[in-house]
């Protein structure tokens, strides 16, 4: 397993988050995709109900994951969900994603959370083995809608 340090960013952390996201769109291959401000980005890092942890080596981002909390109405605990989850190509399958996913679950776990989530495409064979391999309590075949919003 490849030793990594993992650290949650804060306000102050802007330019990690955007290393971040840099390897978000090589990795999650995201197609004409324009960064936000950096307003945005830092009000988003401040965000209580938004997280972002990165996995270091040698000072320089290898690895990452984002949450968002979901307050539920039926259970006073909130729920974490993972959104995106990226290891950049030459430390792929070296346990570093594992390492992600337990490094947050063992934080949210420790401030209360009810649940860890994270959802996969069917048609991602790559993802549900890595997800599989992490010891998920369930796994459920589910289908997503979407409803895109834009302006006409």
């Amino acid at each position: 397993m490849e030793s990594v340090q993992i650290q949650q960013l804060t306000s102050g952390d802007v330019a990690a988050f955007k290393d971040l996201i840099n390897l978000f769109e090589d990795v999650l291959e995201m197609q004409s995709f324009t960064r936000p401000a950096d307003e945005h980005l830092t009000s988003l890092l401040a965000n209580r109900d938004f997280h972002v942890f990165v996995a270091q080596k040698e000072n320089r981002i290898v690895g990452g994951l984002t949450t968002y909390t979901l307050h539920q109405y039926y259970s006073p605990k909130p729920l974490a969900y993972i959104y995106d989850l990226a290891v950049a190509r030459p430390y792929q399958r070296k346990g570093i994603g594992k390492q992600l996913i337990y490094a947050v679950t063992d934080y949210f776990r420790s401030r209360g959370y009810e649940e860890v989530f994270v959802q996969a495409d069917k048609t991602d064979g790559y993802a549900l083995d890595f997800y599989r391999q992490t010891g998920p309590t369930e796994e459920e075949d589910v289908s997503h809608f979407y409803y895109t919003l834009t302006a006409t």
